[in-house]
């Protein structure tokens, strides 16, 4: 049985999160920036990319401590972190969405938006832990 994370990995979560979200605005700037062709969808996408990568390795080191194993159990776990990464990120979208059309307010936009940013972090969290990057047995 897994022991409920403790008060320092929360803050490093949340700290990477954070260092996840910063990638992907900046990334999102430069390439806004210098695109010459459909510079908003290359900044989101490029944006995108940037932040899941840098999260992708901040999680897998520091807050799974995940070494590698092969390139298929890598894969695998690539795939599922990505897939747990679209689905929590619905919940982020709904909320914020939800907020405005319940409220009409940029206000609560940003307040549903922080709400349903923590919860798809827990949930994403939660699944990681279990399914991404699941302790091995001996």
């Amino acid at each position: 049985m897994r022991q409920r994370p403790g008060a320092s990995l929360v803050v490093r979560y949340v700290l990477f999160a954070i260092v996840a979200t910063v990638a992907n605005l900046l990334t999102q700037e430069i390439v806004f920036r210098l695109s010459p062709v459909a510079p908003l969808a290359m900044a989101i996408l490029a944006g995108t990319v940037a932040g899941f990568a840098v999260k992708y390795v901040l999680d897998k080191v520091w807050i799974f401590d995940d070494g590698y194993t092969d390139a298929r159990d890598e894969a695998r776990k690539l795939s599922l972190y990505g897939l747990f990464s679209v689905f929590t990120t619905l919940i982020f979208w709904a909320f914020e969405v939800a907020f405005w059309t319940l409220f009409g307010t940029t206000a609560a936009k940003y307040t549903g938006a922080v709400i349903g940013l923590a919860i798809g972090y827990a949930i994403k969290f939660m699944l990681d832990r279990a399914y991404t990057f699941r302790e091995r047995t001996t």
